[in-house]
């Protein structure tokens, strides 16, 4: 998945390729190339190939104060926040019939923009669950609270969900997960490094604080914190690495729901629990059984009021941002200040849509792709998908290392990879969804009750393999190894300021057919994906050879990226990371074999000084253009699979031999992988 890039336009940005819409920057500089205008010239590529591609353009556009990190996808994502903002007030002044997309989608707006409304409401919206929880007389009352509460996006204690059977992707399954902590990943509860430990700190304060606006005081406040601190803290150690969490096998354990009772969660009957949902399963998936009778044993051993101020701390921190002024800043001084590093807060009406997004993205959907994602977009991106497809196998054909019999297997599930490209062929049926004009945390919790309803419903029916898990208006992409299946929202393919007609093959199969494409269709072959057979099901179809060749190749890279140290005393993470370094990896073999098959390829003629292949490759750098704070940083070193924009140019580039001789790389450089050291897998 690539998740660094963040929500943005599925069509062209309307603004020059400098602007940042409220921060200080400089005009961009003339020229007849939108990637020369981003450039850094006095950068030797061999030296560090993401500043002299990127440099210019980061000089000129510092991160604005309400931001954790500023690159390509924010500046497109300005865009879509007037398209969609336009959406909306057109939905808000029509007279709209009721139950329709335009009335969901005006009410929302209207009520979250309503800044009154949510003043004179306070934290009331909140008060039925408050009392529950309020009530609670025991560890038993303090799960069934929990319990009551996982359908408003509440997770307290522990993890859930119903999910396609990872080994039998035509059937749904009940999963159980490690979860309920306040912090991104354990490693922040652990972790010794001085800014962590800054950071817990100020999640306890925070705590309190959030505490005393719900009327305790100060002392009382700051005491509940610390206790709601260890209470998360131990949670944190029984639960597996972020590492660890990359085995689809090791976190795949069947199990029947009186089995998990009786061996791990005796306080939980599970088939009365689940039956309450009229969930009536043979089996569950436990990802992580040891967690749970941590859990379970901690629950039952903690004092009550400890339980129900985690249960309030746990609500309020879900509806901080729905509710009054003083909730709503009190949220984002932890998880925006502190974690993120963002100085101010997002204007309202962005972060509005960012929550309509999630709360109702599929509706506002179908409308923005009709307006802005044109049918030739559709058709080069998806014609694209297959010359990648293609370029994969006569990859695998070649390949020395992989025995015949696990290539036949191999290039079936190529073939067998669906590609969704802008957008459902087939709409979800939001009919039941109800939003009103009540309040703006009362739609959030009307569309968390829906989400749940929905993924309670998918459980006992065949699986509906044409569902998206992003909306078209989503600047992500992602593959679902269950379906084996890549899916590419409209707005992934937009280059800010530049028309789709405009951007040459050179940069188009660097940016969205390398870091894109290929990075998905890769995705079913990385250290975990590769676990998958054709079908979805979790198997393994390599020989013992094959798969130990695989691990011994895909190593090299684990200590390629263990090397790179992004802050002092903070290296990523090559295991956690290891998948999508993989992906990028292939994307960028597998961009470049099909762009060789282009007529600009052929032709080799310079556009900018740069030739096709120089392109290509400033494409690529180009889909990673940003930089963030230090501690959105740190936060995403400790919790992300991700590595960090940057080091997702230099690492896979660096093992690209047609990288060193397109730029004149040389022994010594920096960007020098002597060739024992380079990555070879595909």
């Amino acid at each position: 998945m690539r998740l660094a890039r963040l929500a943005a336009l599925a069509t062209v940005a309307s603004f020059p390729l400098g602007c940042t819409h409220g921060a200080t920057t400089t005009s961009e500089p003339a020229s007849g190339d939108f990637l020369a205008a981003n450039m850094n010239r006095s950068v030797d590529p061999g030296v560090d190939f993401f500043e002299y591609a990127n440099g210019g353009w980061l000089q000129r556009n510092p991160i604005p104060a309400s931001e954790s990190n500023w690159g390509i996808g924010n500046v497109v994502r300005e865009q879509l926040y007037l398209n969609l903002r336009k959406i909306n007030e057109e939905s808000a002044s029509a007279g709209n019939r009721a139950g329709s997309d335009q009335q969901k989608i005006g009410d929302f707006w209207v009520t979250a923009m309503d800044t009154d409304n949510a003043e004179r409401l306070g934290v009331h919206p909140l008060d039925a669950e408050l009392a529950k929880i309020d009530a609670i007389t025991s560890p038993s009352a303090a799960l069934d609270v929990a319990f009551a509460m996982r359908p408003l996006g509440v997770g307290a204690f522990f993890g859930f969900f119903v999910a396609q059977d990872e080994k039998a992707s035509n059937e749904m399954a009940i999963h159980l997960y490690q979860g309920g902590l306040g912090l991104p990943d354990r490693d922040f509860y652990v972790n010794p490094d001085t800014g962590v430990a800054r950071t817990r700190d100020e999640y306890v304060a925070h705590m309190a604080r959030t505490l005393e606006l719900l009327g305790r005081d100060a002392a009382g406040a700051r005491s509940a914190a610390a206790n709601i601190m260890a209470f998360e803290t131990s949670l944190a150690k029984a639960s597996r690495k972020l590492e660890d969490l990359r085995d689809p096998q090791a976190n795949y354990n069947k199990m029947t729901p009186a089995e998990v009772t009786s061996k791990h969660t005796p306080s939980i009957d599970w088939t009365e629990r689940l039956g309450a949902w009229k969930l009536h399963p043979q089996f569950v998936v436990v990802g992580q059984p040891e967690f749970f009778s941590v859990m379970d044993s901690l629950v039952a051993r903690t004092p009550v009021p400890v339980l129900q101020d985690y249960l309030r701390f746990r609500l309020v921190s879900t509806y901080s941002e729905y509710i009054s002024k003083a909730f709503d800043d009190e949220h984002f001084r932890f998880y925006g200040r502190i974690l993120s590093g963002q100085e101010e807060q997002r204007l309202r009406w962005k972060r509005v849509l960012d929550a309509q997004g999630d709360a109702m993205g599929m509706v506002v959907g179908r409308i923005f792709v009709r307006e802005y994602f044109p049918p030739a977009a559709k058709k080069r991106y998806t014609d694209m998908v297959e010359a990648i497809r293609a370029a994969y196998g006569e990859r695998i054909r070649r390949l020395d290392w992989m025995s015949d019999a696990t290539k036949a297997k191999a290039e079936q599930k190529l073939a067998g990879i669906t590609p969704k490209v802008g957008y459902p062929d087939k709409w979800k049926d939001y009919s039941a969804l109800v939003i009103g004009r009540e309040s703006y945390a009362a739609n959030m919790m009307h569309a968390a009750r829906w989400q749940f309803n929905d993924m309670i419903s998918k459980y006992g029916k065949p699986v509906d393999r044409t569902e998206w898990d992003m909306t078209p208006q989503t600047y992500n992409a992602y593959y679902n190894p269950s379906n084996n299946e890549i899916v590419l929202p409209a707005a992934i393919f937009t280059i800010m300021g530049v028309p789709d007609d405009r951007i040459d093959d050179a940069v188009a199969y660097g940016y969205t057919g390398a870091s894109t494409i290929g990075h998905e269709i890769t995705h079913g072959f990385d250290d975990e994906g590769r676990q998958f057979d054709a079908a979805g099901n979790l198997t393994d179809w390599w020989t013992r050879e094959d798969a130990d060749r695989f691990r011994q190749r895909a190593q090299v890279m684990v200590k390629q990226f263990d090397a790179y140290e992004p802050l002092p005393g903070l290296h990523i993470n090559g295991k956690a990371s290891l998948g999508e370094n993989i992906a990028d990896y292939g994307g960028v073999l597998l961009g470049l074999d099909a762009f060789r098959h282009t007529e600009q390829y052929r032709k080799g003629i310079k556009i900018g000084g740069l030739t096709p292949i120089q392109r290509y490759f400033m494409g690529y750098a180009l889909g990673w253009l940003s930089r963030q704070r230090d501690a959105s940083l740190r936060m995403q070193l400790l919790s992300n699979v991700h590595a960090p924009a940057k080091w997702r140019v230099l690492g896979p580039l660096a093992n690209i031999p047609e990288f060193y001789a397109a730029f004149g790389v040389k022994p010594g450089q920096p960007m020098w992988l002597a060739e024992a050291d380079r990555v070879r897998i595909w």
